[in-house]
C-alpha cells in the first residue's frame, strides 16, 4: 500500500485555510466537573491509595527535592572525599613503616586494660596493619592539624569503654607535640578530660553505656546483670555534653543482654518502679531516636559535628570463622581473610535499625561504620595481656581462654584506625 503523503507543518500550507472551531461536548464538560470535585474531595484519599503502591525505596516528591539541593558546607571540612570512594571498605595491608603511629611505652594515658605489651603479650604482629580502602587512599593523620582546628573548642566521646578506648587513642595520636607541662588529664566521676593548654583544647570521654540514664550509670562501678534503663531520659547526661564543638557517640554492646531489655517508664527514685520488657531492637530504636532529638535540639549543625561509632565486633566463637568449638581470640594472631566474614555477635537487625532510623533523619550525623572493617581484626583484641582485678583462679590460669577479654582492643592497635577515619570524615567529608 502507497503510504499517505506526510503532513507539512509549514506556515504556507497552513494559511489558505483558518483552523475550524472546536466546541467542547457538554457530555465532556459535566465528566471533567465531576473529576474536579471528586478529586478536591478525595484528593487525599487517591494519595494514601497510590503512595502505597511506591517501591519500599522511592523517593517521594519533597524527597527528592531534599536530595537536589546543593549540600551545605559541614564545619570543620576543608576537602571532600574522592568521588565513589566508601573509605570504610577496603582490606588491612601490612605495613611496617608507618605503623604504629606511636608505641606503647611513650603515651601514659593509656589503662592498665589495654596495654598489651607491658603485660606479656609476646607478639606486635597486630600493631603493623594499616586500613587501605579500595578505589582511594585514607588522608594521613595530622596532629598538628587537628590540633590548631581544635583551638579552644570541646571535643567530646561519650559512650562505654569502647569509646572510651578510642578518646584514649586520640589522646595518644595529639600528645607528641603538646609541651610536656602543657597538658594534663582529669576524672571527675563520669567525666574525663584532657587539656591542652597551648592550644586551649579540651578532649573530653563521658561514661553513658547507654546515652540514656540507666543502673549501669557508675562509672567504676557498673558490672550489673540486670539492666535497667530509662525512658527519655537522655537530658540526664546531656546536660554535660552541651557546648561540645564535635562529639563522637557510641552505644551497643550494653544493649547486648538478650533478646529483650527492660525500660523503665518513670523514675528510679520510685518507690514502685513501672518496667517494660521490650525486643532489644525496639529498646535500641527508643535509644537511637532520643540521641538524634537532642543532637537536633542541642548542636547547631553551622559551627558543630556529630559522629556515631557503629558497633564492635567481639570474636568470641571460634566457630564463627571456621574455628574450633570453645576457642576464642585468644592465642590469635593472623586476621580473617574472608570478605564477606560477619560475626554472629554483630546483630544484622540492630544495623537496620541504625540504617531505618539515620535515614529517616535529617539530623545531620556522621555514621563511622567501623563494624565490617573490625570484624576481620580477631588478633587485635587484649585477649588475656591486660591488667586482671581479681585475682585468677587455678582453673582460668589452666584455660586462659576462659578469661581471654575479646571486647577491648590493645592500644597501639585497630582504634587508632577507627580515628584515622574520624579525621578523614571530619576534614573530608
Amino acid at each position: 500500500m502507497k503510504p499517505s503523503s506526510p503532513i507539512s507543518f509549514t506556515s504556507s500550507s497552513l494559511a489558505p485555510s483558518l483552523p475550524r472551531k472546536h466546541r467542547l461536548s457538554p457530555y465532556l464538560f459535566t465528566l471533567l466537573i465531576f473529576i474536579f470535585f471528586v478529586s478536591v474531595l478525595y484528593g487525599e484519599d487517591f494519595m494514601c491509595i497510590f503512595g502505597q503502591l511506591e517501591p519500599t525505596f522511592s523517593l517521594r516528591p519533597s524527597q527528592a527535592t531534599e536530595k537536589n539541593k546543593k549540600p551545605q558546607k559541614l564545619a570543620f571540612a576543608i576537602g571532600k572525599t574522592e568521588e565513589n570512594c566508601d573509605v570504610f571498605s577496603g582490606k588491612w595491608v601490612r605495613d611496617e613503616v608507618s605503623r604504629p603511629p606511636y608505641e606503647e611505652w611513650e603515651c601514659p594515658y593509656i589503662q592498665p586494660q589495654l596495654t598489651c605489651q607491658e603485660h606479656g603479650r609476646p607478639d606486635k604482629d597486630y600493631q603493623f596493619w594499616r586500613w587501605q580502602p579500595n578505589h582511594c587512599d585514607l588522608p594521613s593523620f595530622n596532629a598538628t592539624l587537628m590540633l590548631e582546628t581544635l583551638r579552644g573548642k570541646r571535643m567530646m566521646y561519650v559512650g562505654d569503654s569502647l569509646n572510651r578506648g578510642m578518646f584514649v587513642s586520640m589522646i595518644c595520636l595529639l600528645h607528641r607535640i603538646i609541651p610536656e607541662d602543657q597538658k594534663f588529664i582529669k576524672t571527675t566521676g563520669s567525666l574525663t578530660v584532657f587539656t591542652a593548654k597551648e592550644y586551649n583544647v579540651t578532649i573530653e570521654f563521658y561514661w553513658a553505656p547507654f546515652l540514656l540514664e540507666s543502673n549501669s550509670d557508675d562509672a567504676i562501678v557498673h558490672r550489673i546483670s540486670d539492666r535497667v534503663v530509662r525512658k527519655g531520659s537522655i537530658n540526664k547526661h546531656g546536660r554535660h555534653w552541651k557546648g561540645a564543638d564535635i562529639i563522637v557517640f557510641n552505644t551497643y554492646l550494653w544493649w547486648m543482654t538478650g533478646l529483650k531489655m527492660n525500660i523503665l517508664q518513670g523514675s528510679f527514685d520510685d518507690k514502685e518502679k513501672v518496667i517494660a520488657e521490650v525486643s532489644t531492637e525496639d529498646a535500641y530504636r527508643m535509644g537511637m531516636k532520643s540521641m538524634l532529638r537532642w543532637v537536633k535540639n542541642n548542636m547547631d549543625r553551622k559551627k558543630t559535628r556529630v559522629f556515631f561509632t557503629s558497633m564492635s565486633p567481639t570474636h568470641a566463637k571460634g566457630i564463627d570463622w571456621g574455628g574450633e568449638p570453645g576457642q576464642n581470640c585468644y592465642n590469635q594472631t593472623t586476621l580473617i581473610e574472608d570478605p564477606n566474614y560477619w560475626g554472629s555477635d554483630c546483630r544484622k537487625s540492630i544495623m537496620k535499625v541504625l540504617g531505618e532510623v539515620f535515614g529517616r533523619s535529617k539530623t545531620p550525623i556522621t555514621l563511622l561504620n567501623i563494624t565490617q572493617m573490625s570484624n576481620y581484626r580477631r588478633d587485635a583484641h587484649t585477649s588475656i595481656y591486660k591488667k586482671q582485678w581479681s585475682p585468677l583462679t587455678a582453673e582460668q590460669l589452666e584455660n586462659p581462654t576462659s578469661y581471654a577479654d575479646c571486647v577491648h582492643w590493645c592500644l597501639p592497635g585497630l582504634q587508632d584506625t577507627w580515628n584515622e577515619l574520624l579525621f578523614a570524615k571530619l576534614f573530608y567529608p
